[in-house]
């Protein structure tokens, strides 16, 4: 961990009291995090998505797939070559770079339910 001297952070035209702060502001959220833990190995359609996390709401998980992409994290494909529609999700090389983070934040998941629950 570096200096937690309090400093403030600049990015895309927020303000951020520190580096975690910004992290959270990313990834923070009860499905931002689950979202790009079920993209780490593989490109998911938009049902796809939904059918690993069931009890995420059809308008929260269109707005957190918004925010991932507009926070420039994941990347949305639209497939318009033959009927029906699709739109595959997907990390993108900056996203990829919180792949260490998403696996530990699991691993330390799968600690708590072994030694705490």
């Amino acid at each position: 961990m570096k200096d937690t001297t309090a400093r403030k952070i600049q990015y895309k035209g927020k303000e951020y009291p520190c580096c975690a702060s910004l992290t959270m502001g990313l990834i923070g959220g009860k499905w931002k995090t689950v979202i790009l833990y079920h993209l780490v190995n593989k490109k998911l359609r938009y049902n796809e998505l939904r059918k690993c996390m069931p009890k995420v709401t059809e308008r929260t998980l269109s707005l957190q797939l918004k925010a991932l992409e507009e926070d420039g994290l994941i990347k949305r494909k639209v497939f318009t070559s033959k009927p029906p529609l699709g739109v595959e999700y997907s990390l993108t090389p900056f996203g990829e770079t919180l792949i260490p983070l998403i696996q530990s934040i699991a691993d330390w998941g799968d600690l708590v339910v072994e030694n705490y629950s």
